[in-house]
């Protein structure tokens, strides 16, 4: 991995919104609200594919290159008097982020869009970023498609199911939000989205899909009706026969819970392997309700990933606002796939502060040995990062190890358990042994 010689300088957005460097300061990031400089190894080029935000009503803070204070600066450096803000990236799939931007917030700012918030500077050329690659699969590599290869395969498939409600649905997806997933199964390729669900029994504080009136607004509307069995399994059994390491993903940022549909879900699953023994069945949910997480193992579901802010049931109460079932509950799901030799993945939210603080990793810790999930996938919590501290009320004094330390920590701990970001292609799926790495 390419790492700076030195610390990168600060990079900021002037009044016409242009982003500038300014190389007598460093920049800096935030973790759980206080200001952190990056070691190089933090640090790597900005990933292909990612976006950089200008964030309204918060101006930057840098890092003096001397005496490694933490500066706020005010105004335009170059244009004296002329407002700035501060800048951060949104990462490429499959990046995790280290750090988040450092800034100071207006009194009157608006809540950041629901993205994540990367610590960004300028050094020899080219941005680099607070992260590290967590996953080497690119099947979502901003190099891996065309944009106009994409439009061509998505209306010709459009037009071949006019019926298909769910086709239809994934179209607007891939073509107005520029899903990801949704473009890879437009291209007939790995993992193919399947949203079924419009309604939730978790009312999360960042949902991507629904967001109370006045809040800061979702970043794509959500599913309004409930596929039948039919649509689901010819779309499903058409991808599962003819993609690259098939594998078809109830449960989207596009919808609600999926479990809440298992009647429906169940029988997609048995239209499907009763027509393709290929390719991997998953489940992307809260885990919620393990009576209906039954229904869907007795049908044939071959993993489970299970959304998590944090192990701590507090910290997890005040971010899923459940309604109708507990932490325990999900801690029941993911044991019961387990005990049925099945795969389970934690969609573990990340957020430097909160993650890899002392309390969380051994909560983790708690979680990974009681309940034996085989892999945590990394991803970034997609949530102002000061609404979602206050959200939580994580305490400003706690103690943070680092996400590399952190990182290094799991996998000493946990020889066995896998980490990275995309759900698996699980090979031994189609002999029906789907039961992942043992500890």
């Amino acid at each position: 991995m390419i790492h700076p010689d030195s610390i990168p300088s600060l990079v900021f957005a002037d009044s016409q919104g242009s982003i500038i460097d300014y190389p007598p300061l460093n920049m800096a990031g935030m973790s759980n609200g206080h200001f952190v400089i990056p070691e190089r190894t933090d640090l790597i080029p900005l990933p292909k594919g990612s976006e950089l935000f200008v964030l309204p009503g918060r101006l930057p803070v840098a890092s003096d290159p001397v005496t490694s204070e933490p500066l706020l600066l005010e105004d335009d450096p170059f244009e004296p008097g002329k407002p700035i803000q501060a800048v951060a990236a949104f990462l490429a799939p499959a990046h995790t982020s280290i750090l988040t931007a450092a800034f100071q917030t207006a009194d009157n700012a608006t809540t950041l869009p629901l993205f994540a918030y990367t610590a960004v500077g300028w050094y020899k050329g080219r941005f680099w970023v607070a992260a590290f690659r967590s996953d080497p699969d690119k099947r979502q590599d901003s190099d891996q498609f065309t944009q106009s290869t994409v439009a061509t395969r998505t209306r010709r498939k459009l037009k071949q199911y006019p019926d298909n409600r769910l086709i239809q649905h994934l179209g607007k997806c891939c073509l107005v939000y520029g899903c990801p997933a949704a473009r890879n199964y437009f291209l007939g390729r790995w993992e193919a989205p399947i949203p079924t669900s419009p309604s939730c029994n978790a009312r999360c504080v960042g949902c991507i899909s629904l967001q109370s009136s006045g809040c800061c607004p979702s970043t794509q509307d959500r599913i309004t009706f409930v596929p039948s069995p039919k649509e689901i399994s010819m779309m499903a059994i058409d991808h599962l026969n003819q993609a690259p390491k098939p594998i078809v993903s109830f449960g989207q940022g596009c919808e609600g819970e999926p479990l809440l549909q298992a009647d429906t879900i169940a029988e997609a699953i048995r239209l499907i392997r009763q027509e393709t023994s290929k390719g991997t069945i998953n489940l992307n949910s809260n885990s919620s309700l393990p009576q209906a997480l039954e229904k869907l193992v007795d049908a044939g579901l071959d993993s489970l990933r299970v959304s998590l802010n944090s192990a701590q049931e507090h910290y997890y109460t005040r971010y899923y606002r459940p309604n109708g079932y507990a932490f325990t509950d999900v801690q029941s799901s993911i044991r019961l796939m387990k005990n049925a030799g099945r795969f389970v993945s934690l969609n573990y939210f990340i957020l430097p502060g909160l993650s890899d603080s002392v309390p969380e990793f051994e909560a983790l810790c708690t979680l990974i040995a009681s309940c034996r999930p085989d892999m945590i996938q990394l991803r970034n919590l997609n949530m102002d990062p000061e609404w979602y501290l206050r959200t939580i009320g994580l305490p400003p004094s706690e103690t943070a190890m680092g996400l590399h330390s952190w990182l290094k920590a799991l996998k000493k701990e946990f020889p066995g358990l896998r980490f990275g970001y995309f759900n698996p292609f699980l090979a031994t799926a189609e002999s029906g042994l789907t039961g992942g790495n043992r500890r």
